[in-house]
C-alpha cells in the first residue's frame, strides 16, 4: 500500500509540474512541440517494450477491435496535448487546470451514459453544481471556456475508450503514439525541409527538452501503472487533484496569470460539487463497510 501511494503521489506531483515543462518551449509552436512529444515518446516506450522482452506478448494482443479503440483513443489524447501544451504557452494555465477538476465529474456521466452506472441523488446534485459553475465561468468570460472543456472532454473521451480495451498502460501509449508517428514524422520532416525545424538547429536546451518530452509522457504513465496495481482506485480517485492544483497554483503563483474575484467564484462552484460528490462517495463506501 506504502509504495502504491508513492508512486501514485509521484505521479500527480509530476503531472502538476507540468506547466513548468512546457513553458521552456513556448518559442516554439505546439504542433511542433507535441509532434516531438509523440516520437520520442514512443521511441522510450517501444525500448521499454523491446528491452524487457514483452514484444511478444504486445503483438499477441493486438486485435481488428484493439486498432480501433486505440486509434480513436490516438486522435483523443493526441488533441489534449495539443490543446494543454498550446494552452499552457499562451497563458491559460488556470483554465487549463479548469478541465482537469472538471474531468472526474464527466467521467462519472460518461460511465451512466455508455455503461448504465447509476448515479445516487448526491451525484446528480453534484453534477447540477458543476454545470452552474461552467455556465457562470462562461457568463463572466463571454465565451465558453473552451480550452477547459476541450481539455475535460477529450481526456473524458480517451478514460471511455482506454476502459474498452485490455491492453495496460504500457502497451496501450506504445500503440497510440505508435499510430500517431507516421503523421508527425511526415510532419517534422516537412519542417526540417523547409527550414521551420528547431531541433539540431543548435540549441542544446531546446533539443534536450524536445528530446526530454519522450520521458515526460512516459515516466508518470508508467509510475500511474504501478499505483494503480497496488492501491484502491478510490483513493487514486482523491490523489488525482493534486496534479490540477499544481497546475493551478503555478499559473497564479508562478506564472501570475490573472484570476478575478468573478473568475474565484465560478472555480468555487466546482470544486464545491467535486467536494460533494467525494465526500458522498466516502461516506456511501463507509456505510456499506459498516453494514
Amino acid at each position: 500500500m506504502t509504495s502504491g501511494i508513492l508512486y501514485a503521489l509521484a505521479t500527480y506531483i509530476l503531472w502538476g509540474l507540468f506547466p513548468i515543462y512546457w513553458k521552456q518551449l513556448d518559442h516554439i509552436s505546439a504542433e511542433q512541440v507535441i509532434a516531438h512529444r509523440i516520437l520520442w515518446a514512443f521511441i522510450m516506450l517501444y525500448s521499454v517494450v523491446f528491452f524487457t522482452r514483452r514484444w511478444g506478448d504486445f503483438r499477441a494482443k493486438l486485435n481488428a477491435k484493439t486498432l480501433l479503440v486505440h486509434s480513436i483513443s490516438a486522435l483523443l489524447v493526441g488533441s489534449n496535448w495539443l490543446t494543454y501544451v498550446w494552452s499552457v504557452n499562451n497563458g491559460y494555465i488556470v483554465e487549463s487546470s479548469l478541465g482537469y477538476f472538471i474531468n472526474p465529474l464527466l467521467s462519472v456521466l460518461l460511465g451512466m451514459i455508455f455503461f448504465g452506472e447509476k448515479l445516487r441523488s448526491a451525484q446528480w446534485i453534484s453534477l447540477g453544481i458543476a454545470t452552474i459553475g461552467v455556465f457562470y465561468l462562461t457568463f463572466i468570460y463571454g465565451r465558453l471556456p473552451w480550452i477547459a472543456l476541450m481539455l475535460a472532454f477529450s481526456f473524458g473521451f480517451y478514460g471511455l475508450f482506454k476502459k474498452k480495451s485490455t491492453l495496460g498502460a504500457l502497451y496501450g501509449l506504445t500503440l497510440e503514439t505508435g499510430l500517431l508517428l507516421f503523421p508527425v514524422s511526415v510532419y517534422l520532416l516537412y519542417l526540417a525541409s523547409s527550414g521551420y525545424g528547431v531541433f539540431l538547429q543548435g540549441h542544446f536546451e531546446t533539443n534536450a527538452y524536445l528530446i526530454g518530452a519522450g520521458a515526460v509522457t512516459a515516466i508518470p504513465l508508467l509510475l500511474f501503472a504501478k499505483a494503480v496495481k497496488r492501491i484502491p482506485l478510490t483513493m487514486i480517485g482523491l490523489m488525482q487533484y493534486i496534479a490540477p492544483t499544481g497546475q493551478f497554483l503555478i499559473g497564479i503563483l508562478l506564472y501570475k496569470e490573472e484570476f478575478t474575484t468573478s473568475q474565484a467564484i465560478g472555480f468555487s462552484i466546482i470544486w464545491l460539487a467535486l467536494f460533494l460528490f467525494w465526500g458522498e462517495g466516502w461516506w456511501s463506501r463507509r456505510k456499506l463497510k459498516s453494514v
